[in-house]
C-alpha cells in the first residue's frame, strides 16, 4: 500500500511539473511568434481614441505583450499613470487622431492622479480635437474627469452622483474587546490618529478636525475646477449636494453638469457627423492598449543622451529590505539614488513618492541618502496621492518640493503599536506563557504580558525621540525654525494646498512640473535631456509570477465579499513592527 501511495504521489508531481512547463513553453512559444510578427498597431485616418479608465490608475503599467492571449490577457490590466499622460501627448499631435471617446464611470485612483489625467485632457484639448464623454452612471471621481470634455452624455436612465465627498474610517476596537487583545499605543502628537481604531469607536476631536480640513480642501479644489470647466458657480455646485438636487439624469441636464441625455449610439451618430462618417459605417476607434504600441514620433527617450533626468518612483507601504509589488523597500530606493547619484550623465533627480508612511527606520534610511544626493546634484521631490509621515520623510531633504492641490500630505508623527495577547490565549484558545530571564527587562518588548510602567515609558521615551529626530530634521529641510514646524507636525494632515500656504511645499504641480523644475536647478535646456524611469519596469514574466501567489487574494475577495477588506486591513498589523510614521489607515476619500 505505501508503495501504491509512493506511485500515485509522483505520478502527480510528474503531472503538476508536466503542466507547468507546458506552460512555459506555451508562454515561449506566443512569445517568439509574437516577436518575429509586426506587432505595431497602425492607426488609421479619422480614429478616434477610445479611454476606457474605469480601471485601477497606478504611477507605471505593466507590459502585457499577450493582452487578448488567453488566461494572461488580464495580467497587469491597471493604467499606468506615465504612460498615460505620454499616450495623451502623443494623441494630441498625432494627425490621424480626430478626437476622444472618454468612458469614465468610477475610476479607481486617488485624487492627486485624477488631477494629473484631467490636466492631461485639458491639455489635449489646446489641439482643437475633441473629446466627448459617456457614461450610465458617474460617481464624483469619474465626473470630475468628465467635467473636461465638450460633451458629456448620460445614459437617459443613468445616474450621476452628486452629494459631496465623504471619507469613512473603520474602528476595530470593540472586535479587539470582546477577544481579550489589549493594544498598547505609544505615539507623539494629537493628530497621529492611525492608532486609533484599536483605542476608540469613533474619532477623536483634534481627528475629526484634520479630516474635515482635508476633505473640504479637496472638495472645494474639485468644485472650483469644475465650475471652470462647466462654466457654473461654485455655490450653485454646492447647493446641488446639499439638497440632493441630482435625482435623475433630467436633473443633471438641468443644471447643466451633462449637456446631453442619450444612449451610446446616439453619441456614436455625433461622433460619426464630427468625423464625416457614413452613418452605416463603423467608427475607427483604437483603445488606449492599442494605441501605445502604435507607431509614434516621440517619447521620453528623446534628448542628449549625456544629460539625463533620473526619476526614481516609490510608491505604497515603507519598509526595510527590497521594495515589493506595491511597496517601498529601503534597499531599493537607496540603490536607485545611489546610481542616480554616482552616475555622471544623471544631471537632476525626482523622488516620485506615493505613500502613506511605515517604518520609522526605513523612512530615515532613505533620507538619508537623498542627503547625499542633493550634495552634488538637485533632488526634487515628486508628491502624488499620499506623500504623508513617512512618505514626507523621504521628500523633507529635496531641494524643493512639488505637490499636486489635493495630495495627502504631513502627518509629521511617530507611533508605536503593540498587542497584548495574554488574555486572549488564556481565555480563547487556553495557551498560557512562562519565563526566564537573565536580566529584568530581557523580554522587552514583549506582547505576551503586561509590560512594566519603566517598560512603558522606556517606550514612550524612544517614540518622542524619533519624533524629535524628525521634526528638527523636517525643519531643517523646509528651512523653518523647529517650533514653527511642530505647530504644523503633531501627526497632522494637510492637503497640498494647505501645505503650500505653511511652507510644507514648495509648488503646486504635477510629475511633469517636477522634471522641469529639475531641468531648471540643472540648468538644462528643454528638449537637451532625456527622462530615465527608475526602478526598472517590472517585466510581464514577473508580474505573471506574482499574479499567481495573489490568487488567493482573489480568492479571499470572491468568499468574504465586503468583509474581505478588513481583513486585508488586519493583515497590514504585520508591517507595523517597531517605530512607525503613518497616517490614518485607509482613509478612502469618495
Amino acid at each position: 500500500m505505501r508503495q501504491f501511495l509512493k506511485y500515485v504521489l509522483a505520478t502527480i508531481v510528474g503531472l503538476l511539473l508536466f503542466s507547468f512547463v507546458g506552460f512555459l513553453l506555451l508562454v515561449g512559444v506566443a512569445a517568439a511568434l509574437s516577436s518575429s510578427s509586426d506587432t505595431k498597431t497602425t492607426v488609421k485616418e479619422n480614429t478616434v481614441l477610445k479611454l476606457d479608465l474605469d480601471k485601477p490608475i497606478e504611477e507605471r503599467s505593466v507590459d502585457n505583450p499577450f493582452k487578448g492571449f488567453g488566461p494572461v490577457s488580464g495580467t497587469g490590466d491597471a493604467i499606468g499613470l506615465f504612460e498615460l499622460k505620454r499616450t495623451l501627448k502623443e494623441a494630441k499631435e498625432d494627425k490621424n487622431i480626430e478626437g476622444i471617446y472618454l468612458q469614465t464611470e468610477n475610476p479607481m485612483a486617488g485624487w492627486a492622479s485624477l488631477e494629473e489625467v484631467r490636466n492631461a485632457l485639458i491639455d489635449f484639448k489646446q489641439s482643437k480635437k475633441f473629446v466627448y464623454a459617456y457614461a450610465e452612471t458617474m460617481t464624483e471621481k469619474g465626473y470630475y474627469l468628465a467635467s473636461v470634455a465638450d460633451k458629456i452624455y448620460l445614459n437617459p436612465a443613468g445616474d450621476l452622483e452628486w452629494n459631496g465627498l465623504n471619507a469613512e474610517l473603520s474602528f476595530f476596537k470593540g472586535t479587539l474587546d470582546k477577544l481579550g487583545i489589549k493594544p498598547e499605543i505609544f505615539k507623539v502628537g494629537d493628530f497621529k490618529s492611525a492608532v486609533e481604531p484599536f483605542i476608540r469607536e469613533n474619532m477623536s476631536d483634534p481627528n475629526r478636525l484634520q479630516v474635515n480640513s482635508f476633505l473640504g480642501s479637496i472638495n472645494d479644489q474639485m468644485l472650483v475646477r469644475v465650475a471652470q470647466s462647466r462654466g457654473l458657480r461654485v455655490d450653485s455646485l454646492k447647493r446641488y449636494a446639499d439638497n440632493l438636487t441630482i435625482q435623475k439624469p433630467a436633473d443633471a441636464l438641468r443644471t447643466k453638469l451633462v449637456t446631453n441625455l442619450g444612449y451610446q449610439d446616439e453619441l456614436e451618430t455625433v461622433i460619426k457627423k464630427q468625423l464625416g462618417v457614413d452613418e452605416k459605417k463603423k467608427i475607427n476607434y483604437v483603445s488606449l492598449s492599442k494605441y501605445e504600441t502604435s507607431e509614434k514620433t516621440g517619447d521620453d527617450t528623446e534628448g542628449s543622451s549625456k544629460n539625463r533626468i533620473a526619476v526614481i518612483i516609490a510608491s505604497g507601504d515603507i519598509h526595510s529590505g527590497k521594495s515589493g509589488e506595491n511597496s517601498i523597500g529601503s534597499e531599493t530606493i537607496v540603490e536607485e539614488l545611489r546610481k542616480a547619484r554616482l552616475d555622471d550623465k544623471v544631471k537632476a533627480i525626482v523622488l516620485r513618492v506615493n505613500s502613506g508612511g511605515g517604518s520609522a527606520l526605513a523612512s530615515d534610511v532613505m533620507y538619508r541618502e537623498v542627503q547625499l544626493a542633493r550634495k552634488v546634484k538637485p533632488v526634487i521631490g515628486s508628491m502624488s496621492d499620499y506623500a504623508a509621515s513617512g512618505g514626507y520623510y523621504m521628500l523633507m531633504g529635496c531641494d524643493k518640493i512639488v505637490a499636486q492641490p489635493n495630495t495627502i500630505t504631513g502627518s509629521i508623527g511617530v507611533f508605536a503599536l503593540l498587542f497584548n495577547t495574554e488574555t486572549f490565549f488564556k481565555d480563547k484558545l487556553g495557551i498560557t506563557y512562562d519565563r526566564v530571564n537573565t536580566n529584568t527587562n530581557a523580554d522587552f518588548p514583549t506582547g505576551t504580558h503586561e509590560m512594566t510602567p519603566f517598560q512603558k515609558q522606556t517606550m514612550q521615551k524612544s517614540t518622542e525621540r524619533i519624533y524629535a529626530e524628525f521634526t528638527s530634521k523636517a525643519a531643517a529641510g523646509r528651512k523653518l525654525p523647529v517650533d514653527s514646524l511642530r505647530a504644523l507636525a503633531g501627526g497632522r494632515v494637510w492637503t497640498g494646498t494647505q501645505g503650500k500656504a505653511n511652507g510644507l511645499v514648495d509648488q503646486l504641480g504635477g510629475i511633469d512640473d517636477a522634471i522641469k523644475l529639475a531641468a531648471q536647478s540643472a540648468k538644462l535646456k528643454e528638449g537637451d535631456y532625456q527622462i530615465k524611469y527608475q526602478p526598472r519596469k517590472k517585466e510581464f514574466f514577473e508580474q505573471l509570477m506574482n499574479s499567481f501567489s495573489d490568487s488567493e487574494e482573489a480568492k479571499i475577495q470572491a468568499k468574504l465579499g465586503d468583509l474581505a477588506p478588513y481583513v486585508k486591513y488586519m493583515n497590514k498589523l504585520k508591517l507595523m513592527e517597531g517605530m512607525q510614521m503613518r497616517m490614518p489607515f485607509e482613509v478612502e476619500i469618495r
